[in-house]
């Protein structure tokens, strides 16, 4: 198979997790016999720098005429301690789902046996969690009306949806839980929000639809407490942009590191593969940072195409790696640790 796959690597760490998950992806690319060809571009701080724009036109050009983009992270703090920047590196994220048409985030989050310890809570709870939050990404109070008044002390964020916008988002709900254990929970808060009794409601009218699916309804201050209670009470998770950038950052406690759990922003035409973390910039070019959760999003981008033994490889020798005690230091506990690049190399050779 024949790729183009659109590289932006961002800021912070963003570019030395992404070296080792191309190092991982050429050494699958070799193994079985397919041709990558990477379109690196700037996005984020670093576009900001180069060409005063957070996503450039030149950026969404490469990444529209790509078959998938391979993203690292974006953040800086100068951006993050001045509350008066006109231009701010998130705004290019936002821009690029809004204009890529990336209105599904599919964050998993499950766990590894040889890490179950490490997780924050007890493993009677969380020992084999595997379940997969759905979280509107171009709708909502992220992109609803915004300002001040005129005098200056009071602030507005408008959270809005459409009917069609939730269909769309319920649509791959339902069918991601088809495919998985048929269990699909609605996350919102209809007890208090307009937009959430239209959540509802939608996914009501579109139970019949799915009729093998079991549907549950909660309220998200519930489940932010049920899902560090009883993750695997849970399967498939839909809901809204705000509520599910706070909950998929919550679930990410389960596996134990936050530098482990991939993630896609999907669209109708193209994929957008990432980890779930920052761009970490304490560690910047320390060579510390830990690649996996950037290689298992390049795992997610190759099951997308079909291509599931080469993703199932992936998968195996990142698991093969933690097993043999082949990580960074977040995950050494004072033994031995590995630099980024090590990790990176290690994992391509064992591929």
């Amino acid at each position: 198979m024949n790729l183009d796959i659109a590289l932006l690597a961002g800021d912070g760490i963003g570019p030395e997790v992404i070296d080792q998950a191309v190092k991982v992806c050429n050494a699958i690319a070799t193994k079985y016999n397919h041709n990558i060809n990477w379109k690196p571009a700037l996005t984020g701080a670093a576009a900001i720098d180069a060409v005063g724009e957070p996503y450039p036109d030149e950026t969404h050009e490469i990444c529209a005429s790509s078959d998938a983009v391979l993203f690292g992270a974006i953040g800086h703090p100068r951006f993050d301690n001045d509350p008066s920047a006109k231009v701010r590196p998130e705004q290019g994220l936002l821009k690029m789902r809004k204009k890529l048409g990336l209105f599904a985030n599919v964050r998993p989050t499950f766990t590894f046996p040889s890490l179950i310890d490490k997780s924050p809570l007890k493993r009677e709870r969380i020992e084999g969690t595997d379940l997969i939050i759905l979280r509107e990404l171009t709708g909502g109070i992220y992109f609803g009306e915004r300002g001040r008044k005129d005098d200056g002390e009071t602030a507005f964020d408008t959270c809005t949806y459409t009917r069609a916008e939730v269909v769309r988002i319920a649509k791959k709900g339902f069918e991601l839980a088809m495919t998985r254990d048929k269990r699909l929970c609605c996350v919102d808060k209809a007890n208090v929000l307009e937009s959430s009794r239209l959540w509802r409601e939608t996914f009501q009218r579109m139970e019949k639809d799915y009729p093998e699916v079991t549907v549950s309804y909660e309220f998200v201050d519930a489940v932010a407490m049920r899902l560090v209670q009883w993750p695997n009470s849970y399967d498939v998770m839909v809901t809204m942009n705000l509520f599910g950038d706070i909950l998929t950052d919550e679930a990410s406690v389960i596996s134990g590191s936050m530098g482990l759990m991939p993630s896609a922003s999907v669209g109708d035409k193209i994929g957008l593969y990432e980890p779930i973390h920052g761009s970490y910039p304490q560690a910047a070019g320390k060579d510390i940072a830990n690649p996996l959760a950037t290689v298992l999003s390049a795992a997610m981008m190759l099951e997308d195409f079909k291509l599931t033994e080469e993703a199932a490889a992936i998968r195996a020798v990142v698991n093969k790696s933690l097993d043999a005690g082949i990580v960074t230091e977040d995950l050494s506990e004072g033994g031995k640790s590995y630099k980024t690049s090590e990790v990176g190399d290690w994992l391509a050779a064992n591929i």
